[in-house]
């Protein structure tokens, strides 16, 4: 049933509704990411005061949602399932999803609340889409659809931020060095704990400080695979545009795009992992300080840079250069997608990459655990705010960290995109319907003219 939902309506529909709001509101704005980069960077980099979560604090707990599994296996699962062209299609939905990210955190940011007692700030989607509604009289309508795109959140936080980590994890050490998947699920479980019962602060603190090292130690074994393949590079990127829009099993036009399998996994892995559109990371963003909602946006487009511009291209990238260069071998892991990443960096670097690779699944994974049991708590919050709640949600997030390292993730996968389907469709409408706040906010910033 799953399966035939996400086949049938929910990657037909996705795609085409991202490319669409995407071109909307890029459209609105003028394609002011575009015109105005200096300003934007200026802006980024300008100092804020050091009361709270900095808003780059804030982009490093919701990269710590996007560099996953998402990245490492996720691409390896959209190469397999639509093939090299797939590639072309996440950067498509990154491009056009970029401006949807920065749309969303800006409706975070004016639509937060901040408890009177600690002073921190809690948003995120639901809590606009509750503001949009209860503003047109429509409270109960509002709360409801608020309520529901929190339950999603929660399911996805669960599934794909919880047991397809996990699993992530207890196959690369299974595979590689031969542990046993209840001794890692047991671990990974126990220090997740640890760290999810703090507040924003300290799982932001956390990210802050581990984010930027496994990011570059990634892009720095990715380049050296690169290096040793770069006669490979050109025969790569032809691999990807020439099969990017071959129709398999449909016809021309808008329809056949729209069910193409390149399509339809390129642009559903790269929304798994870059997340733009579907309203979780403005969780992460609205509790930074900041004097401008716009201001706070700008790194929702750099989120999405970062993760599936860069991140997503090399680890592609890598698994065809290796494929080509003769190591045909790592696309029989097609069932196995982290083996099959795994394996395309130690076919080029040798078998030590393994163990390296084996340890940045952890760390990327054990990353986002942590931010998506955040955004899981906060929308446990937002539903209600007993605690015996979030402590039940904690405990629940943990064990199905373990049993997430027993199990196969391919009931995860799909519950997983289909929440996170229907999330985006939820948010993307929400987004349409509260378009002219996005553009009064961003001509605050840059000024009517702009």
């Amino acid at each position: 049933m799953l399966e035939f939902l996400n086949d049938n309506i929910i990657s037909l529909i996705t795609p085409i509704l991202l490319i669409l709001s995407g071109l909307y509101f890029s459209i609105r704005l003028k394609f002011f990411y575009i015109r105005h980069p200096v300003k934007i960077i200026r802006s980024m980099l300008k100092r804020q005061k050091k009361d709270g979560i900095s808003p780059f604090r804030a982009v490093t707990l919701a990269l710590a949602g996007t560099l996953g599994v998402g990245n490492i296996a996720g691409v390896a699962s959209s190469i397999a399932i639509g093939g090299f062209g797939s590639v072309f299609w996440m950067w498509i939905s990154a491009l056009v999803a970029m401006v949807l990210k920065y749309a969303e955190i800006t409706l975070a940011i004016k639509h937060r609340r901040t408890d009177s007692a600690t002073g921190e700030h809690h948003g995120g989607a639901s809590y606009y889409i509750y503001d949009h509604f209860a503003k047109n009289g429509k409270k109960i309508f509002g709360k409801t659809l608020a309520t529901v795109f929190a339950l999603l959140c929660i399911v996805n936080a669960i599934t794909m931020g919880c047991v397809i980590q996990s699993n992530a994890v207890s196959t690369s050490f299974e595979g590689v060095m031969n542990i046993k998947p209840w001794i890692i699920g047991a671990i990974v479980a126990l220090l997740c704990v640890i760290v999810i019962s703090g507040n924003a602060r300290w799982i932001s603190s956390f990210s802050e400080k581990t984010v930027p090292i496994m990011t570059l130690g990634y892009i720095v074994l990715s380049l050296a695979v690169l290096a040793a393949r770069r006669e490979l590079i050109g025969d790569a990127f032809a691999a990807i545009f020439n099969s990017a829009f071959t129709l398999r099993s449909a016809a021309g036009g808008v329809a056949g795009f729209g069910i193409s399998r390149a399509l339809k996994a390129g642009t559903m892995r790269g929304l798994m992992s870059n997340e733009a559109g579907c309203g979780t990371a403005p969780t992460a963003h609205a509790a930074a300080e900041t004097d401008s909602p716009a201001k706070q946006g700008f790194w929702g487009i750099f989120e999405v840079f970062v993760d599936t511009i860069l991140l997503c291209t090399l680890t592609a990238l890598v698994i065809i250069v290796a494929s080509l260069g003769g190591s045909q071998s790592i696309l029989l892991y097609k069932e196995n997608p982290m083996m099959m990443t795994i394996k395309a960096y130690s076919s080029v670097l040798g078998g030590w990459s393994e163990y390296f690779m084996t340890i940045s699944v952890l760390l990327f994974a054990f990353a986002t655990m942590i931010c998506w049991a955040h955004y899981g708590k906060e929308s446990i919050l937002y539903i209600t705010k007993k605690r015996p709640f979030t402590v039940a949600y904690i405990l629940i997030y943990c064990l199905f960290i373990f049993i997430g390292a027993l199990t196969a993730p391919k009931l995860a996968w799909l519950a997983a995109d289909l929440a996170l389907g229907i999330m985006t469709i939820i948010n993307l409408t929400v987004l349409f319907l509260m378009s002219d706040e996005v553009v009064e906010e961003t001509d605050k910033f840059f000024g009517r003219g702009r």
